[in-house]
């Protein structure tokens, strides 16, 4: 029952992720460096410091949390900063492949890396007992996800250049897959950086929330990241302006945030739906691959919503659907031994 719980709590956080880049087409007169650069405030810095104070137990600080163990906290930072670039690119992917397919493809590379890495550190033999198990069901979820990229390239197939370009305004296949796999594989960060952190913990922390001060770190590194590259942007696009736009501010502001609370709710989701599997168990070691292949059935429920697939043939829309089932049958499975 625990189990069951924990998975839909970090499903209820995967829906919201999956729907926090909905508000980007609420943004006014922005330019999209300036939007990434302030959602990010909210995404990265703000929401996870709430959370990560939410492990604090009375009469201490998050300061006594953090200073518990200073290595993991930079070591945590650091691998935010790469997964920082993930972040950066894995926006880049869905301007140019479409919330569907560009979510499908980087968050499927981030699934396989980011679950089989932490095990491969932790000295798990993939090749018997439970690390076994965990490659079956990794290689399951990656099945799932490849049968919904193949989807994609049937749509772009099967699409005009026309019908394209209103479903994905800079729809560019080849760019937007060499961007997708680059995300995915630096995202995968984010779980190396929590394990990283595990130890950033103290007596009295309410383990429902004993992963979050080490989220925090990793969003902190992967906010360097982004905050560097779009101000970049801003001065390269002469964009710094955005931000002194008075008319739409408010509005700016106000889905900036919507779409940082919406992000962060996956890993807010993650920590706490994760507690409730029990330490050292297979569907622990899989719990990483598990919100991915969430995040990536919400997010192809959303590109179907958004009409990214209309105009496409049936046999496409029943490949996609295919997909969708195996990735259902990827979460069931590590649940059956």
């Amino acid at each position: 029952m625990s189990v069951l719980i924990g998975l839909i709590i970090i499903a209820i956080g995967s829906f919201c992720q999956s729907s926090s880049y909905v508000p980007i087409n609420k943004v006014k007169d922005w330019s999209w460096e300036s939007f990434w650069l302030v959602q990010g405030v909210f995404a990265w810095l703000i929401f996870p410091l709430l959370g990560a104070l939410l492990a604090v137990p009375s009469g201490s600080s998050l300061l006594d949390i953090l200073s518990t163990d200073p290595t993991a906290a930079f070591k945590a930072i650091g691998y935010g900063v790469l997964w920082g670039v993930g972040g950066l690119t894995f926006g880049l992917s869905m301007r140019y492949l479409g919330v569907a397919l560009g979510q499908s493809i980087s968050l499927g590379t981030c699934a396989g890396f980011g679950t089989l890495l932490p095990a491969i550190f932790g000295g798990m033999n993939l090749f018997s007992g439970k690390g076994l198990i965990l490659l079956i069901g990794v290689c399951i979820t990656l099945a799932g996800i490849a049968v919904i990229g193949y989807a994609g390239v049937l749509r772009s197939k099967n699409m005009t250049d026309e019908e394209k370009r209103a479903a994905v305004k800079d729809f560019a296949l080849t760019k937007g897959l060499a961007v997708a796999l680059l995300a995915g594989v630096m995202s995968a960060c984010f779980n190396l950086g929590l394990e990283a952190g595990r130890s950033l913990q103290i007596e009295g922390s309410i383990s429902l929330f004993k992963t979050l001060p080490a989220t925090l770190m990793v969003t902190c590194g992967g906010f360097l990241t982004n905050a560097v590259y779009c101000l970049y942007q801003n001065k390269k696009n002469k964009t710094f302006c955005d931000y002194k736009k008075a008319k739409p501010m408010v509005n700016n502001l106000l889905f900036c945030a919507l779409a940082g609370v919406l992000w962060y709710s996956q890993f807010f989701g993650f920590g706490i739906g994760s507690s409730f599997f029990a330490e050292g168990s297979v569907v622990a070691a899989f719990s990483w691959c598990i919100l991915m292949a969430l995040n990536v059935t919400f997010s192809n429920v959303w590109g179907i919503i958004l009409k990214e697939w209309k105009g496409v043939s049936t046999k496409t829309i029943g490949v996609l659907v295919s997909g969708l089932v195996i990735l259902i049958l990827s979460l069931i499975f590590p649940n059956l031994f």
